[in-house]
């Protein structure tokens, strides 16, 4: 008698082919994407100076404002729920530094270390209603983006009368924390560099004789850190497995001794966090802070993260991803400046890309899962 079990295939173990393994990854999407708008603006804008150390660090620049406050909304969409109250967080954060700074005259340190604790605190608040009504995200986290948005007008008008506030240019200069969220750094790689004449240097003016670019700011920094850790938390920790769980199937990770409403409401302050460095590196870029800052950013990060491969359903996705779908963002909307595109069509290229990626991301899952067409 032949025993057929022996040759029977294992079927919890499937072969997948090299092409089906290169589509799993959740970023190997946006990766693509990326080379093919670098040698589409490559070849029509490349004259005009978008690839030269300028024109690099204003789309790098761009990039990194997208990446992020896209890392947190890319791990609190993988953990199953939405914050569509980011950008309003950033205008919020903004002023409080502003108002604590300008209308009351601490020290910038002081106003940045309230606006983050604030900022967090409400995170968390947002999390906490959405488990304890057990209302969606979209919805609770909507009502907040009016709330917050309308709170900080307010606060800004009654305490200053005044939407916008300005002249923090020096106080952060001589502040020892603000440094880190608006100075530069390797400012003596791009010297050298300019010594080499490797880059271009000013010609005439205050600046005669220094390097165009003069050093990396600090909002690209702020970028890749969190990307590196956010990609390491999310693939490296059991904290990573519990998020991907979350938002897979909260009922069996909780079962499973997950505890999926603190990995939730985490998430939440995380993302509030990653708004609150969005808001510091712009107040202390430009030394000024306005009630209207961070205008459709809650959308702009969510739709880098699911050209990033994240799917709107949770429990998938990559940060690397999210970053890859920032960097696209930034090369698409300068490209479009540097090539004499009307500027509008930026908004036509988001709403286009979000479609396809949705699109795209549904089909390859259900291809992968085997979930049929």
């Amino acid at each position: 008698m032949t025993d057929h079990t022996a040759d029977a295939p294992d079927e919890r173990v499937k072969d997948l082919s090299l092409s089906q393994r290169f589509l799993m990854r959740p970023e190997m999407g946006s990766f693509c994407g990326v080379i093919l708008v670098l040698i589409f603006f490559l070849l029509i804008a490349s004259d005009n100076g978008m690839f030269n150390p300028d024109g690099i660090r204003n789309w790098s620049v761009v990039s990194a404002q997208f990446a992020i406050i896209a890392v947190g909304a890319c791990l609190l969409m993988i953990a199953g729920e939405f914050d569509l109250s980011v950008g309003s967080m950033i205008g919020f954060a903004g002023m409080v530094l502003a108002i604590s700074n300008v209308h009351y005259g601490l020290p910038m340190w002081m106003g940045i270390l309230a606006a983050f604790v604030l900022s967090v605190a409400l995170g968390a608040f947002n999390g906490f209603l959405v488990i304890k009504t057990k209302l969606p995200s979209f919805i609770v986290t909507l009502a907040f983006l009016y709330i917050l948005r309308g709170l900080t007008i307010y606060m800004s008008v009654t305490t200053t009368s005044k939407t916008i506030l300005s002249g923090m240019k020096p106080a952060a200069e001589a502040d020892w924390l603000a440094p880190i969220f608006g100075g530069e750094a390797f400012k003596f790689v791009f010297t050298w560099m300019a010594e080499q004449g490797w880059i271009a240097t000013f010609t005439r003016g205050t600046f005669e004789g220094q390097p165009v670019v003069s050093g990396v700011p600090a909002l690209i920094l702020w970028a890749i850190g969190l990307v590196i850790f956010g990609q390491f938390l999310l693939t490296r920790t059991r904290f990573g497995n519990w998020i991907f769980a979350s938002g897979g199937d909260a009922h069996a990770a909780e079962y499973a001794g997950i505890p999926v409403k603190r990995v939730k409401v985490l998430m939440f302050m995380f993302t509030a966090f990653c708004a609150c460095i969005f808001a510091m590196c712009q107040v202390t870029e430009f030394g000024s802070a306005g009630a209207d800052r961070g205008l459709l950013k809650e959308f702009e990060a969510i739709i880098c993260v699911v050209i990033g491969g994240a799917l709107l359903t949770g429990g998938y996705g990559s940060v690397i991803g999210a970053g890859l779908g920032a960097i696209m963002f930034g090369v698409v909307q300068q490209g479009l400046f540097f090539s004499g595109a009307e500027s509008s069509l930026f908004r036509v290229f988001l709403g286009s890309l979000l479609l396809i990626a949705v699109i795209t991301n549904t089909y390859i899952r259900r291809r992968i899962i085997g979930a049929g067409d």
